[in-house]
């Protein structure tokens, strides 16, 4: 009895090592290599559960998501005008063509994105020294991108992998370059400050000698009206003084002796020298008979 359950157990046992060994899954974001003796046998891209012979098969795994591969330090590019710059960039890839990926790198990884970063970074080198530093930075920076994603592509699919996307992160001038640079462009901006501040004072002149100019012609055309009416005030008082002084006479020339009386003895200090007979007091000494 002991015997037959050992018997079953071994049994039981080895069925479940050869499931073991015979059965595999393959997730969705996997792809699959079966080996027959070291020789590719099969390529499973589908997911699901699948067998092997045991001993004489096994099975790789292979990541069928999108792979990134970032530049762990930063490159120096020339451009056309043989400045230095400093690039980051990475790489955004996947595996294709399981088979062709593993006869061309094995299967590894890090010897996939050994090449590719070979052929990126030759790419970019290449584009670089078409171009001027403008045209990197800003002018034809997505150009740049979507020829060297091109070009790395065609190599790439050598090796049964594909180009999603390249990027540039950064693209800037090495520090001493940054600083000769900045000099250059905060003179230039000093200089358009200067030549802005040299216009507005112009025209602030300018307008200064237009409103002072207006000034001398406002108070000039006041000055004459008010003249004008001064005079025409004048002119009427002194045709009304004429006609009445012209009705009487005798009052007018007492009126006119009154001003002149007014006018000597307005200060105390005020001294005359006159003959005493003089025409000046003749109203003093007979006030109602000025006209003798």
């Amino acid at each position: 009895m002991n015997n037959r359950l050992g018997v079953v157990f071994v049994a039981v046992a080895a069925l479940m090592l050869l499931a073991w060994t015979s059965l595999f899954t393959v997730d969705q974001r996997e792809r699959a290599i079966v080996f027959q003796l070291g020789e590719i046998r099969e390529v499973i891209a589908d997911p699901g559960l699948n067998f092997k012979w045991p001993f004489i098969q096994n099975v790789r795994f292979f990541d069928n998501r999108i792979l990134t591969m970032d530049t762990p330090d930063t490159e120096r590019f020339i451009t056309s005008e043989k400045k230095n710059l400093l690039v980051d960039s990475f790489v955004k890839w996947r595996i294709v063509d399981v088979k062709q990926y593993y006869i061309s790198v094995q299967g590894d990884e890090a010897r996939a994105q050994t090449r590719l970063a070979q052929t990126i970074n030759s790419a970019l080198r290449e584009e670089f020294g078409k171009r001027t530093v403008h045209d990197v930075v800003s002018g034809e920076r997505e150009e740049i991108m979507r020829v060297v994603r091109d070009s790395v592509d065609e190599d790439a699919k050598k090796i049964g992998v594909a180009i999603v996307d390249v990027r540039l992160k950064r693209v800037e001038l090495p520090q001493e370059v940054s600083e000769a640079v900045y000099r250059r462009m905060e003179a230039e901006r000093k200089s358009v400050a200067a030549e802005l501040r040299s216009e507005g004072f112009s025209a602030a002149e300018k307008i200064r000698a237009e409103g002072e100019r207006a000034r001398e012609v406002i108070i000039a055309e006041a000055y004459r009206d008010a003249q004008r009416v001064k005079g025409d005030g004048d002119r009427k008082a002194s045709a009304v003084y004429a006609k009445a002084f012209s009705e009487n006479p005798e009052f007018y020339s007492f009126y006119r002796s009154l001003e002149a009386y007014r006018a000597g003895f307005k200060n105390k200090s005020d001294v005359l020298v006159l003959e005493p007979n003089a025409d000046f007091f003749k109203y003093l000494k007979s006030p109602g008979k000025g006209s003798k």
